[in-house]
């Protein structure tokens, strides 16, 4: 309180100071009031508000004692994140380290060959032969150290290079090994589904030629037509997923291809009485190729709807929800039905060419499916548990495929 008083008189004997110098130098003038010696500043520091409770001393040690904690800050901080060096600037210091070396060296050597010389000279070879062996160990060792760092990084070249070949040969053997496996497991698919259609087949034209008058001859020629159109379906569909189609990026929205495909399914929902539930939380807008993806929603519907039927599942339903994800970068859709569902083992095999579970199916819609999903950059999913129905989860970017990504 004291202390606040003292400033207070302070203050107003040099404000009632300021006037009377006022009035005296012009009394027909009005006296300005006295204003702080850092108000003249061109801009005053934030929060110095409380400037005015101090004397212009105080004020004045007080400023200067912040400059220098700043000051000291600054260091600090320059300490504490050093400059990063150019290459240039690295190679020149590690250049002119190794020069510093190699001159350290010479410097060594030249006394001791200068030494060694003398002593021959003037004291004989034993006197030579002596100080050259034990001197020439410190030559020796200062010449090692001069090489060191050099050998140490040859050396850990070398060895880095051996890990990585090592390592690519590993790898690129693992991917030979995979990919010769793969190829033999489509090779042993492709064989077996266009084989047994052909035997059949086969069989059955020997059977009419040995009686070709005999009233089964036409059945026997129907069953024979269908095991060649299965062969015929098998190799288009094989064709397809092995042909590279090109996507066509464009505006498209999920919903409409959604409707789209769902369209081709009129009739068949009215046949088999099948309850279709819609959830669209939003039109899914986003950049694909919307004939590609109104394909893999067919796909995935026709399914649902063959296990519907297949099963004979009592209130038979398919659900399809579409949305996007939080942060609005992914469209999803999800198709769910509540048909008999599989086995665990078979939903890790459902991707694969030439795997199917039904009577007539080729096993390659499911293949070409997730080939035309990840040419879009997405990701397709399938859960599924037997008695509780299949589901499978599409995801998409908003932004499109990348340009890595497209073709299929």
């Amino acid at each position: 309180m004291r202390r606040n008083r003292k400033r207070s008189e302070s203050r107003s004997r040099n404000r009632n100071h300021g006037r009377t110098r006022a009035r005296a130098a012009d009394p027909a003038e009005p006296a300005e009031p006295s204003r702080p010696w850092w108000s003249d500043l061109p801009e005053a520091p934030a929060g110095s508000e409380w400037l005015d409770d101090l004397s212009d001393s105080e004020v004045e040690r007080e400023l200067k004692k912040r400059e220098r904690a700043e000051a000291r800050a600054a260091r600090r901080g320059r300490r504490r994140r050093p400059r990063e060096l150019t290459a240039e600037e690295r190679a020149y210091l590690e250049a002119r380290r190794k020069a510093n070396a190699r001159m350290g060296f010479l410097f060594h050597l030249v006394p001791y060959a200068a030494t060694c010389l003398f002593l021959l000279l003037v004291a004989g070879f034993r006197a030579f032969l002596s100080v050259a062996i034990f001197w020439g160990i410190g030559v020796v060792c200062h010449w090692f150290a001069v090489q060191a760092p050099e050998l140490r990084r040859r050396w850990v070249e070398d060895e880095v290079n051996k890990k990585l070949t090592t390592s690519v040969h590993q790898e690129r053997r693992v991917l030979k090994t995979e990919h010769n496996r793969s190829v033999e497991e489509l090779t042993a698919s492709i064989a077996h589904e266009i084989r047994n259609p052909i035997t059949a087949a086969k069989s059955l034209v020997q059977q009419m030629g040995e009686d070709p008058r005999a009233g089964e001859n036409i059945e026997y020629a129907k069953v024979a037509l269908e095991e060649l159109d299965r062969v015929e379906k098998s190799v288009s569909h094989l064709l397809k997923f092995a042909r590279e189609e090109e996507v066509r990026v464009s505006d498209m929205t999920m919903s409409d291809v959604i409707e789209a495909a769902l369209d081709t399914f009129q009739d068949r929902i009215v046949a088999l009485d099948v309850e279709i539930l819609k959830d669209l939380d939003s039109r899914g807008a986003m950049r694909g190729d919307p004939e590609k993806l109104r394909r893999v929603i067919i796909n995935l519907f026709s399914n649902a709807l063959d296990a519907l039927e297949q099963s004979a599942t009592v209130g038979p339903r398919v659900e399809i929800q579409a949305g996007e994800n939080l942060a609005g970068t992914e469209v999803w859709v999800r198709i769910r039905d509540n048909g008999p569902g599989m086995e665990p083992e078979k939903v890790e095999k459902i991707f694969k060419p030439f795997y199917t579970s039904k009577a007539n199916g080729t096993g390659l819609g499911l293949a070409i499916t997730k080939k035309l999903v990840d040419a879009h950059g997405g990701s397709i999913e399938a859960v599924s548990q037997p008695g509780q129905g299949a589901e499978f989860v599409l995801t998409f970017p908003k932004a499109g495929p990348s340009e890595a990504s497209a073709s299929a």
